[in-house]
């Protein structure tokens, strides 16, 4: 049984054990461009990719491929049409990210309600040591508790988060079904109430055509003036012309993003703008935590084993 992964990279220092015990061969590539994808999964049974895509055309070519692993949940860049249609099981990584996620959407939401990075900017240019008293209290400090948390998808991410809000006494709003908005059942907010009464609101539902631009001007502009808005879903969900406009307006007080539309932003983008007021902007690192990494190796290992031994796990449809 031969295996390649085809983009390791961001896990190249990770042991890679669990994956390899159960092959006979494991080939690694750092990352594989594009039109060097079809070559190099020829003759593979298992065939590991993360963001590389494979398409029609390479899955048909690769006449030994057995079964195809994702190292992220995610399985798009798969055309699991063709794969199913050649009896290839398509497998990702789930739940692996939910602890690391919930402790980056904490990091922004805490920075924000601190003022974190404008206290720190300060400091670098020297108004602290300026001060005429022991502290220098220039910008708003906000405590989460008694503050209300709107959550938009409420999966394993959107319920980890609620529980840290919970533990921070924050009250917590979870959006309605996002088919169903407008209705609210079973404990749910309807997404109009939950848009005008939330103190805070964090994203996490997936990009969808019902999802792409939710956050518009006219949603945004219908959040409680004063609020944050944090997504560390996907960038597509959030209109970022129109949330810059918010942050300039001071309609909502602030932003904290860890997707863009673009990824790597290579061509620019309008929320890098350095001096958008109130806006902290990662590098799509919520998911990153040294374990969630090991977790995702250690499930592809798992996927491998139950595929060999016939009986599939996290196999994606």
């Amino acid at each position: 049984m031969r295996a390649v992964i085809l983009d390791i990279k961001g896990m190249e220092d990770f042991d890679l054990s669990p994956i390899s015990a159960w092959v006979d061969e494991l080939v690694v590539h750092e990352l594989t461009p594009f039109d060097k994808i079809a070559e190099r999964i020829q003759g593979f049974d298992i065939v590991i990719t993360n963001k590389t895509p494979l398409d029609h055309s390479s899955i048909a070519r690769a006449t030994e491929l057995k079964l195809i692993c994702v190292l992220a949940t995610g399985t798009n860049v798969v055309d699991k049409t063709t794969a199913s249609a050649n009896a290839i099981p398509v497998c990702n990584a789930v739940a692996y990210g939910v602890d690391s996620v919930v402790q980056h959407v904490f990091s922004l939401m805490l920075a924000l309600h601190n003022n974190l990075l404008t206290y720190h900017a300060d400091v670098q240019r020297g108004q602290w040591q300026k001060a005429d008293q022991f502290c220098f209290l220039d910008h708003p400090i906000l405590e989460l508790k008694g503050r209300t948390l709107g959550i938009v998808g409420y999966g394993n991410l959107g319920q980890g988060v609620a529980r840290v809000a919970k533990a921070f006494g924050m009250n917590v709003l979870v959006s309605e079904s996002l088919s169903n908005m407008d209705v609210s059942t079973d404990g749910r907010t309807p997404f109009s109430k939950l848009l005008s009464e939330s103190d805070v609101i964090s994203l996490h539902c997936p990009l969808t055509e019902q999802t792409a631009n939710l956050f518009n001007a006219d949603t945004i502009n219908s959040m409680k003036t004063g609020a944050f808005l944090i997504n560390a879903a996907r960038g597509g969900i959030v209109d970022e012309l129109a949330l810059v406009e918010a942050l300039k307006a001071g309609h909502i007080a602030g932003a904290a993003v860890d997707v863009l539309n673009e990824e790597p932003p290579r061509n620019g983008n309008v929320l890098l703008d350095v001096t958008l007021p109130n806006l902290i902007v990662t590098p799509h690192i919520a998911w990153g935590s040294r374990e969630a990494r090991e977790r995702i190796i250690q499930q592809t290992g798992e996927n491998i084993e139950g595929f060999i031994k016939n009986n599939p796990i996290r196999e994606a449809h």
